[in-house]
């Protein structure tokens, strides 16, 4: 690794589990469509990642779920799949992100929506207490992995891209982050996370 002055962790698939099929699930009874077509058409769209920049409104976003998906949900029960998707707290990472904050500023940076972070800030308390400052792509108005996306968070803290390392569980996000000048690690447990830190001497 090079020199490091700052880590950034991304928060679902890292500090929580999630899990959309839960989503699924819960609205299939309101759709004509089956479990499978439901699962096709559900995915990361261009509602989608506009909701994820704050573009939209939930209800917004949900009508275009409403439309895509054939359901006849109201925005209370679309809510109510859509925000039941959290699982549990990963706290062997949390604990490990607070002890590398005694040596390194940790911030978090998560795509995420305004329903999501209202209902996983209520799940995971920890989080705002572990991270010196948690960037989420609704308020920035950017999203992993877009590059302008790591150069607002780099500016924001004052460090430079190539002296931020940088944890998410998707590999096209690793990509992003490492094209935008970040050292980067791909999350597929906790144990990614402790041996990187190892190399910190953390």
């Amino acid at each position: 690794m090079s020199r490091v002055e700052a880590l950034l962790f991304d928060l679902g698939g890292v500090v929580f589990e999630f899990n959309f099929e839960l989503a699924i699930q819960h609205w299939a009874p309101f759709s004509e469509l089956p479990l499978r077509e439901l699962r096709e058409r559900f995915g990361n769209d261009e509602p989608y990642r506009q909701f994820e920049r704050g573009e939209i409104t939930p209800a917004a976003y949900f009508e275009s779920l409403r439309r895509n998906l054939k359901l006849t949900a109201s925005d209370a029960q679309i809510a109510e799949g859509w925000n039941g998707i959290f699982g549990a707290e990963i706290s062997e990472t949390l604990d490990a992100v607070a002890g590398a904050r005694e040596h390194f500023p940790c911030y978090a940076f998560s795509n995420t929506n305004v329903e999501h972070q209202r209902a996983w800030n209520a799940a995971y308390p920890r989080i705002a207490a572990t991270f010196d400052r948690v960037f989420l792509s609704s308020e920035i108005g950017m999203r992993k992995p877009e590059a302008a996306a790591f150069a607002h968070i780099a500016d924001a803290i004052g460090v430079a891209p190539s002296n931020i390392l940088f944890f998410d569980d998707l590999v096209e996000n690793v990509v992003g982050a490492v094209a935008a000048g970040l050292q980067a690690v791909q999350v597929r447990s906790p144990a990614d996370v402790r041996e990187a830190l190892a190399r910190l001497n953390l």
